[in-house]
């Protein structure tokens, strides 16, 4: 076999109740379970922009929020039940009633600490001041936002505070401002600073922690933890102290809180900013954290701070982050609930209202739409300037697709909108207008075009491979032509000054100079090739790299899998009716499809390929089944048969609405 192994896993990483156990290149006796059932996860498991995370457990469920910036409606909620699927149930404070918030990049919303007490579900957040919202659910609705009253002997209130609740019900707010404040204040059930303040200056008043940022509290054993970050470039800090007071003698520095690491391969190197850890029923701990992307020079910074989840590790009572691993993890017991892995959704904007995962880069755009202007559609009303609707960009592959009415004439134009965090860099394809009517593929100072031969509605789609983007166009969504030759991506996925004004890539919809009528948005069309590279979660499998590029290949004899998230399989017309997959193979043996999970409880088999020899790894061939019944958003899952590993190798999967082409 002629291949270089571009990610070698020959360790696979899992958790018992408090010891970490890292595994060797032989299986451990009951290691088929993982091969037959989804017990493991794979970092990230929030893609994409999630700076600043915090971390709410109430009985059973789990709430996620963080920093928004200029991204409106503000503070979205994230709600989980096993801590790796997340889902956004809210948003907390709409553009209309955010008049005190600075609209601009690198501005916006800072730290949405999410907490409970008192019985209220309450949001802290710092905008020119710091404010809450309070709920009786975390899917709202909120209350107007109130500001926290400042004093002078508080002084400033800061930025990226976090709430740490007692174990008597009693809410402190942990208080940062600058490199050297660090302070704690009760609050009382008003939400606003009571009782005196607890100076813990000392903490970093030589700056032992560069800024010391972003620190949350938690308790364990009659233990005080003091977490504070480094600073945007990673690190992460633990203090333990035996009363909660001002005397630096009660306290003890206890150093890093993450195990050094050991996988060469870990792109997120750097977590920090983590939220404060909880204990689930079975006596683990859990904390999520924050690190930006980048293995050597292949650079993802773009994509903003990512968040991952680690389990929190005691030796004694001194406690320890899981080091970052690319292998995967035995995930938490907890149930998934039906939940997806977090990605970009598709919308078809059939709706009375807009969903969710979207946002709007400033607060003038989130007043230039329209879901009732043509039934079924989204249309965007721009005037002198560009109106947007985008997510988050979750993925370094996939097939955004999108069918756009626009009458493209003078300085009128529409369709696939990418955009860095400071609006500088962005990639545009769309129906426009330059000595006549043209499909037009911008990006920094290249541009491809072609005549528009479609007419009025025209089907647009960006595939990216990494850094790759080729545009497509089409009359009918069938049949795809080229818009010139792909184009390098890479200063749009790169860090920039100021970071990208904190915030990482997004991908959408936009329209310039006149209205335009948008039918769906899809990311990851699923009729579209789906590369096996472009998996969120794997085990028994790893990507090497031989012609024709990066390909999938199971380590084992007892198989393995790996998770495409985010697929859409259509509807309608345009629904799955077949599923190929293009592979090379030593030996004879059948493929699994299924979505959503690999066993019937929470998933569903759609398909079992047989797959012949084809007479070498690097010859590669189409093996296809029709499908029933099969449509909508899923997690497509494919399973290897048993065998001799490294025999067969995957480069891509592809669903079809037509069972012969």
């Amino acid at each position: 076999m002629n291949c270089k192994y571009y990610r070698v896993i020959g360790l696979f990483t899992l958790l018992s109740l408090n010891v970490l156990v890292v595994l060797g290149q032989k299986d451990p006796v009951d290691s088929s379970v993982y091969y037959n059932r989804v017990k493991t996860y794979v970092n990230p498991v929030l893609p994409g922009d999630h700076p600043d995370p915090t971390l709410l457990k109430v009985g059973d469920d789990f709430y996620h929020c963080g920093s928004s910036f200029h991204f409106n409606p503000y503070l979205p909620i994230y709600h989980s039940k096993d801590l790796v699927h997340w889902e956004i149930i809210s948003r907390v404070v709409p553009a209309a009633k955010a008049g005190f918030v600075t609209d601009r990049p690198s501005a916006g919303i800072w730290q949405g600490a999410i907490t409970y007490f008192y019985d209220s579900y309450w949001i802290y957040f710092s905008a020119n001041g710091q404010w809450f919202c309070k709920a009786a659910s975390p899917k709202g609705p909120w209350s107007d936002p109130v500001q926290v009253k400042g004093n002078p002997t508080t002084g400033p209130l800061g930025y990226d505070n976090s709430i740490f609740v007692d174990d008597d019900g009693k809410p402190y707010m942990v208080i940062k401002n600058g490199q050297k404040t660090n302070r704690v204040q009760a609050l009382g059930r008003d939400g606003q600073l009571t009782d005196t303040v607890i100076d813990l200056d000392w903490i970093n008043a030589k700056l032992q922690y560069s800024w010391a940022e972003g620190p949350v509290m938690g308790k364990r054993n009659g233990f005080y933890y003091y977490y504070p970050a480094g600073d945007v470039t990673g690190g992460q800090y633990v203090l333990r102290g035996t009363a909660l007071t001002a005397d630096s003698t009660k306290w003890e520095r206890l150093g890093d809180f993450f195990k050094p690491i050991t996988d060469p391969k870990v792109g997120f190197r750097r977590p920090n900013h983590i939220a404060a850890p909880v204990q689930l029923a079975d006596g683990t701990w859990w904390t999520i954290g924050q690190s930006y992307e980048r293995v050597g020079d292949d650079d993802w910074y773009g994509t903003g701070r990512q968040t991952g989840l680690y389990q929190v590790l005691w030796e004694g009572d001194r406690p320890w982050g899981m080091a970052p691993t690319t292998a995967p993890v035995e995930r938490p017991k907890l149930s998934q609930s039906g939940i997806l892995w977090r990605s970009v959704q598709s919308d078809y904007f059939d709706t009375g209202s807009l969903s969710l995962n979207w946002h709007f880069l400033n607060k003038k755009a989130a007043t230039q739409y329209s879901l009732t202007a043509k039934n079924g559609w989204l249309r965007l009303l721009p005037d002198t300037a560009r109106a947007h609707l985008v997510q988050k960009e979750t993925d370094h592959y996939y097939s955004a697709v999108t069918k756009v009415e626009v009458d493209a004439t003078d300085t009128a134009k529409a369709g696939l909108y990418l955009t860095n965090g400071n609006q500088r860099v962005n990639v545009q394809l769309y129906s426009g207008f330059d000595n006549g009517k043209k499909i037009i593929f911008k990006h920094d100072s290249t541009t491809r075009s072609i005549p528009n031969t479609f007419g009025k509605t025209v089907w647009l789609k960006i595939e990216r491979d990494e850094h790759r983007l080729t545009a497509y166009a089409s009359a009918n969504g069938m049949k795809w032509v080229p818009v010139g030759a792909p184009v390098i991506a890479t200063n749009l996925d790169k860090v920039h000054p100021n970071y990208n004004s904190w915030v990482g890539t997004s991908i959408g919809l936009f329209a310039e100079g006149k209205p335009a009528d948008f039918d769906f948005f899809v990311c990851k069309d699923g009729l579209s090739s789906l590369p096996a590279a472009g998996y969120s979660n794997y085990f028994g499998v790893e990507k090497v790299l031989q012609p024709p590029g990066k390909v999938v290949t199971n380590t084992s004899a007892k198989g393995g899998w790996f998770m495409i998230s985010g697929v859409e399989l259509g509807r309608d017309k345009r629904k799955a009716l077949q599923v190929e997959v293009m592979a090379s193979s030593k030996a004879s043996g059948q493929l699994e499809i299924w979505l959503d999970d690999l066993t019937n409880e929470n998933g569903k088999l759609i398909a079992t390929i047989p797959v012949a020899a084809t007479g070498g790894a690097t010859n590669f061939k189409a093996f296809t089944k029709a499908l029933k019944n099969v449509s909508g958003h899923h997690d497509v899952f494919v399973k290897f048969p048993k065998g001799a590993s490294h025999a067969l190798f995957i480069k891509s999967i592809r669903f079809s609405n037509v069972t012969k082409e």
